[in-house]
């Protein structure tokens, strides 16, 4: 693989370039239809994300009795459709508004100045109107069947502890960040540019096996706008009871593998240190 080149013609030693950090404010984005496309793929890919996501739970949850309890496609099945569609919605809108579908990622994405203030707000705004309106086309299909399954939303199981509940949505998010960053990586980028599913691939996958882990205690939710539809939606006190676990633990969760990425993984805070060193020594 060439390395790079800049202007003056002399090798650079890196064949990847960094972008530069995204501006706090940056309001000349706002004039631009290519932020409102970006708006609506995030509405979309999250209302496509709860509709599918929920529609499953309800076929789980209709296809299995006492007498058939392996008629549905159980928790494995319920893990493949939320990663599947995950990986899917990833791959079509990574090009229009980075497929982010996720409060969570936002924030963690702000959190490492790759998209603006007024970006992140605004993403996670669309993302939540777009899990509220998929949840609520779910319920259209199958009203009695949506309130009898729960409507998908999540709750913290019974036998659990809130703790326990905001530490699996902690752990569980700070799975899927970390993945998101490792995958988008400009140097990993640059390295697997000819084959453009090695991004959401791994991301899918990550939804699927944290699914796996975390559904007999929380439903698995790392994802607030998810969270958040299914229990407008569903609007039962329980929901509304345990939605704070939702928000909090994969914000948490977010913030966390941000900073362990970016200060950890890519070296920034050594690169800090070293600069401000250098400083010092100079001054």
């Amino acid at each position: 693989m060439a390395k790079g080149v800049d202007r003056q013609g002399s090798i650079t030693g890196k064949d990847y370039h960094d972008p530069p950090p995204a501006p706090l404010i940056d309001p000349v984005e706002l004039g631009k239809w290519s932020f409102y496309r970006a708006l609506i793929a995030e509405f979309i890919a999250t209302l496509l994300l709860l509709y599918i996501g929920v529609r499953t739970v309800i076929g789980q949850s209709v296809s299995t009795d006492a007498a058939n309890p392996c008629g549905g496609v159980g928790l494995l099945g319920i893990a493949w459709a939320f990663g599947g569609i995950v990986f899917v919605l990833v791959y079509c809108t990574a090009g229009i508004s980075g497929g982010h579908i996720n409060p969570a990622v936002t924030f963690a994405l702000f959190l490492a100045r790759k998209v603006s203030l007024v970006r992140a707000l605004l993403y996670m705004v669309a993302q939540c109107a777009g899990a509220i309106a998929g949840a609520a086309l779910a319920k259209g299909f199958q009203k009695t069947d949506y309130q009898a399954s729960g409507g998908g939303a999540n709750m913290l199981s019974a036998g659990y502890s809130k703790g326990t509940g905001l530490a699996a949505e902690i752990i569980g998010t700070f799975v899927l960040v970390y993945t998101v960053f490792s995958a988008t990586d400009p140097k990993r980028v640059a390295r697997d540019s000819h084959v453009p599913v090695l991004a959401p691939l791994p991301i899918g996958f990550a939804v699927f096996m944290v699914i796996l882990a975390t559904i007999p205690i929380t439903g698995t939710g790392i994802n607030p706008a998810r969270s958040l539809g299914a229990a407008v939606i569903y609007n039962e006190k329980k929901a509304w009871d345990d939605l704070w676990i939702f928000w909090a633990g994969p914000f948490i969760g977010a913030a966390a593998a941000a900073f362990y990425y970016q200060f950890i993984i890519r070296a920034g805070m050594a690169k800090a240190l070293g600069s401000f060193r250098s400083g010092s020594i100079q001054g």
